[in-house]
């Protein structure tokens, strides 16, 4: 593991650029936005890409915000309806940053922030940060971490942890684009990808979900079968996995691409995967050149009652971890 400075930002703010190495695995993580820069794996014939979409400068990211590349998400991943929520009978005002909603915690959240970093063993990367009370209107004082690690086997592990003083909402995310045939090589809408997800949340037209989850079945929403389906286009959806919330990361799913013979696995603790098909990627990335698959606690569930509760209190520890597994067939 090793470090370098990757760049400042105009208050003079110095971000660093960590590496990770492990079973032919090597990835990068900015102290900028916790972002991951790039994970590099061989093919089936072990040539060796990156399979991360990314900048290889930080001006890319600054300017680049929209489609989010790499980011860690928060305070809460996906959409608030109206850009505000009630808890314990507070009403709470966010910023509306997507129309009349609140995306990804705002437009000065956790992907704009410079964590601090520290190693966590020989092959992990500890990022940490304090999000004071009231920032972007959420409430409490939120101590995060999340770090970032690979495993004997390659895989890459993200483990997220937040404590708050007052009761909140959280929910964290990674927001990395994938292109198994090697990022920038074009378009990821042939990859295929199979979920172990029987519901989706449907939405409206400004993606906040309306009434209750549906069955996928016979819909373009079923990626079940064991040949899963074409990534295509069009998606920004949140699956239902049918393991619900689980102490420990279970296998929910893969997606692969056929001339390189990559495989992409996901296991989580969450009980939700957006799957969104990079239809609005900009800078030197076209749509439909990468897939996000974001594991996290259902889109506007401050207000939804119904749906798995993303509250956090005071004396209880936040917990999320997801696993990407690295592969070839």
């Amino acid at each position: 593991m090793s470090s370098e400075l990757f760049g400042a930002l105009p208050d003079g703010a110095q971000v660093h650029r960590w590496t990770l190495a492990r079973a032919g695995v090597r990835v990068r993580v900015l102290t900028y936005g916790g972002i991951l820069q790039s994970v590099e794996t061989p093919d089936r014939d072990g040539r060796t890409a990156g399979i991360a979409l990314g900048f290889d400068g930080l001006d890319g990211y600054r300017k680049f915000t929209g489609p989010f590349y790499g980011a860690l998400i928060g305070r809460y991943a996906n959409r608030i309806a109206g850009a505000r929520f009630t808890l314990d009978g507070v009403d709470h005002a966010l910023p509306a940053n997507d129309g009349a909603n609140c995306l990804h915690g705002g437009d000065d959240a956790f992907d704009k922030q410079v964590w601090q970093a520290e190693p966590d063993g020989d092959h992990a990367l500890r990022l940490s940060r304090v999000s004071p009370a009231g920032e972007a209107g959420f409430p409490g004082r939120l101590e995060v971490s999340a770090v970032y690690a690979l495993e004997e086997d390659g895989a890459l592990s993200l483990t997220y942890e937040a404590v708050t003083d007052a009761p909140t909402v959280v929910n964290l995310t990674n927001h990395t684009y994938w292109n198994l045939a090697g990022a920038g090589s074009g378009t990821a809408r042939t990859h295929r990808l199979r979920l172990a997800a029987s519901r989706y949340t449907p939405v409206d037209g400004a993606n906040i979900p309306v009434g209750a989850p549906a069955e996928v079945a016979g819909t373009r929403f079923d990626f079940r079968g064991s040949e899963g389906r074409p990534t295509g286009e069009g998606y920004d959806h949140n699956l239902v996995l049918d393991k619900g919330v689980t102490a420990e990361a279970a296998p929910v799913g893969e997606m692969w691409e056929e001339s390189t013979g990559r495989v992409l696995t996901v296991s989580t603790t969450e009980p939700g995967i957006q799957v969104y098909t990079g239809d609005f990627l900009e800078g030197p990335f076209s749509p439909g050149d990468g897939v996000a698959l974001e594991t996290q606690h259902y889109p506007d569930a401050p207000n939804r009652p119904d749906f798995p509760s993303t509250v956090l209190r005071p004396g209880t520890t936040f917990r999320s971890r997801t696993v990407y597994g690295f592969g070839t067939r």
